[in-house]
């Protein structure tokens, strides 16, 4: 099955479901699905629903807040004369936090799919479906991503820390993560 034929059943399963194809320009053009989080658990169902059955893969990537520059060509008429016009228009694109899931059918020798939610920025609104009611295989991947990058998962079983210590206040898998200095990190080891 193709990205476009699970994304057409996505949403003719789940009225209002966001699913966007991203284009994977590299050599493994590897495309994806994009979900929004407000159906990422059922989505998710719908997706084991169509056989895929076991998902070998979560991770998560942080995307800052950056400026896009497009340069838009329009005609425009000065003194009768219509000339193009080459402009350029910035854009501010939002940050936010990116979890990516691999996913495969054991029974169909199939895959991957590779699914995607964001959260709505990379401050406060940092909260996703946990997909482990689906996948049991999210459980550790999930908590890692929470770990690691702040991403609360709601209605994941167990969601603490599991590679930082109890205590640690921030998330070092962030670009704009800076660590502290290593006699600091031996203070804070010994509590």
């Amino acid at each position: 099955m193709t990205l476009n034929e699970i994304r057409a059943r996505l949403q003719a399963a789940i009225p209002g479901c966001q699913v966007d194809l991203v284009v994977n320009g590299s050599p493994s053009a590897h495309n994806s699905l994009l979900i929004d989080r407000q159906h990422g658990l059922e989505a998710a169902r719908v997706l084991r629903g169509l056989e895929l059955d076991y998902c070998s893969n979560v991770t998560a990537v942080d995307w800052p807040e950056r400026v896009q520059t497009d340069k838009i060509k329009t005609k425009q008429v000065f003194d009768g004369v219509e000339k193009e016009i080459e402009q350029t228009v910035k854009t501010t694109i939002p940050g936010c936090l990116e979890v990516v899931y691999h996913l495969f059918s054991m029974a169909k020798k199939e895959g991957p799919v590779v699914v995607r939610m964001r959260t709505g920025n990379r401050t406060d609104d940092v909260t996703l479906p946990s997909l482990t009611p689906v996948w049991r295989s999210a459980e550790f991947q999930e908590r890692e991503a929470f770990d690691l990058y702040g991403i609360v998962f709601d209605g994941h079983p167990d969601l603490r820390r599991i590679l930082m210590w109890e205590g640690f206040t921030d998330y070092p898998m962030r670009k704009d993560y800076v660590p502290p200095p290593d006699d600091d990190l031996e203070i804070l080891g010994e509590r």
